[in-house]
């Protein structure tokens, strides 16, 4: 088993350390991560300038790009052998609900995918999360789960995990993504020349979190798992839309 690790955080964090230790015990690894913090890169690809890669002085590839180019890059030729799967994070927070649509961590697993690989994000909970070695275990757990029981080859997997000990966890539940309440207003403020800067605002709270929902299964204290696709067609409108449609074109 050859494992591709990357992440949004950057090579240097501390959750893609814990995840590549653990990880290394049952797996041949490679890590190809950015070089800096990378976080709601989301699935960006870098077009218009060359790629740059470098190992680190912890033996992890480096590159000057997105998380999606990172794993792009890994399985498309840099590596002298393909991966069998890939794992992205641990992340440092969580990735709920519409937290997916701009995650880099769950970007990076969507692409592995894309690219033909079963694909596992992990996320540990938390503005600072500090429990790494229990997102590293369930980790290792669902590796396990994989090898035996693999999941159909269009599976990608959001993994969150509490922050918490890992004995202190209450189990792992099967859930769908919640919703959260709109974004934040954006915080005006000023450079130190008096030039006008904005900074997004923070996440929404939680709106659709009862059970069955990712929001709910962390707050209870399980470990919420939720299937992801890349298809993002919506099959249930499609007749609808043929009727709305134009019946010929306007000239």
């Amino acid at each position: 088993m050859h494992i591709l690790l990357s992440n949004d955080d950057g090579y240097l964090a501390e959750g893609l350390t814990a995840l590549a230790n653990a990880l290394r015990a049952h797996a041949e690894i490679s890590v190809v991560a950015p070089d800096r913090n990378r976080s709601a890169a989301s699935n960006s690809l870098t077009l218009e300038m060359p790629l740059r890669a470098y190992t680190a002085d912890n033996g992890f590839i480096k590159v000057d790009g997105t998380p999606t180019d990172c794993v792009h890059l890994a399985i498309t030729g840099f590596l002298d052998r393909e991966p069998d799967m890939v794992f992205a994070g641990i992340n440092h927070g969580s990735n709920l609900g519409d937290d997916v649509l701009y995650s880099g961590t769950v970007a990076a697993a969507t692409e592995g995918r894309f690219l033909g690989l079963p694909a596992v994000a992990i996320s540990l909970t938390g503005s600072n999360p500090s429990y790494f070695e229990t997102g590293a275990q369930v980790a290792v757990t669902l590796l396990k789960q994989l090898i035996r029981h693999p999941l159909p080859q269009d599976t990608i997997l959001n993994v969150n995990v509490p922050d918490v000990a890992l004995k202190n966890l209450k189990g792992y539940q099967a859930t769908r993504l919640g919703l959260r309440h709109k974004s934040e207003p954006v915080v005006k403020s000023a450079d130190p020349r008096g030039r006008i800067i904005y900074w997004v605002g923070p996440p929404g709270a939680e709106q659709d979190a009862g059970p069955g929902t990712d929001f709910y299964a962390i707050n209870a204290g399980y470990v919420s798992v939720t299937p992801l696709q890349i298809d993002l067609t919506w099959y249930e409108r499609i007749n609808a839309l043929k009727a709305w449609l134009p019946k010929e074109i306007d000239l």
